[in-house]
């Protein structure tokens, strides 16, 4: 299947899309079902539900903001998955009441902690959506790759505002509400009684470089693919990504 956010996208979704495709495809073997029930918690106007419905999977997608519903219906449409995906207006604390506990393969939990009052809460919740065999995506900005782009930036006091900020922020201008370090996001997944599957680095290169080098250069995209995906598992660079991607597995599922 072809990348579903190539092409200058998918230099930021690249890594948690394979992730996330392998994971669901472990999931189909161990299962024997073609098709998973997924839950996508925030998910928007369907960045990554549509492409996972296109892979065969029946997606719910729970997201606040009825806009990005009407979207999210516009847009499975027209990849012709609309039987396949579900939009219900909802969040993360109430998630319970909109859908139901235990009833899924796979949850994703994208972008969602950065902005809700209790983020441990929302694991929790995310975690008690599953079955008893299940994995959880959960991917959140990372605290290291703001302080570095504020550096590089010239902004040097922002970036130390963020480095000691209990939430990461770097000003009372800074539009992100809240940020994490890996260390903060396993301990979350492990709190909720997941085991942890993989972790990864997302936007470790893609944020810093020079997009006319990147549109410009021939094969300059694909080396810079390449250098995301095998920087990514590296514990080293997980300090300073943009984002970091945390795969959950029950413990059933971790065994499978």
């Amino acid at each position: 299947m072809p990348d579903p956010m190539r092409p200058r996208a998918s230099l930021r979704t690249a890594v948690v899309w394979e992730v996330l495709q392998d994971a669901l495809d472990r999931r189909v073997k161990a299962t024997g079902r073609d098709s998973l029930d997924v839950l996508d918690t925030g998910g928007g106007s369907g960045n990554f539900a549509v492409p996972v419905a296109r892979l065969g999977h029946r997606v719910t997608v729970v997201d606040p903001s009825p806009n990005a519903l009407f979207a999210l219906e516009r847009r499975a449409a027209e990849a012709g998955v609309a039987d396949r995906v579900k939009g219900v207006q909802g969040d993360a604390h109430g998630l319970f009441d909109v859908v139901e506990r235990g009833g899924y393969d796979a949850v994703l939990c994208h972008g969602v902690l950065e902005y809700v009052d209790d983020p441990a809460e929302s694991v929790r919740n995310a975690v008690a959506a599953l079955r008893s065999e299940g994995v959880l995506s959960l991917l959140a900005a990372g605290l290291g790759g703001a302080v570095l782009a504020r550096a590089l930036a010239g902004h040097f006091k922002e970036a130390k505002q963020a480095l000691e900020d209990p939430q990461g922020r770097w000003g009372a201008g800074d539009p992100m509400p809240r940020r994490f370090t890996a260390e903060q996001l396993t301990a979350l997944v492990e709190g909720a009684g997941l085991k942890i599957g993989a972790v990864h680095g997302v936007r470790v290169f893609a944020d810093l470089v020079p997009g006319v080098l990147v549109d410009t250069e021939p094969g300059a995209f694909d080396a810079l693919l390449k250098l995301e995906a095998a920087a990514a598992e590296l514990a080293a660079f997980h300090s300073v990504a943009t984002q970091l991607h945390v795969l959950g597995e029950t413990p059933g599922a971790a065994g499978a």
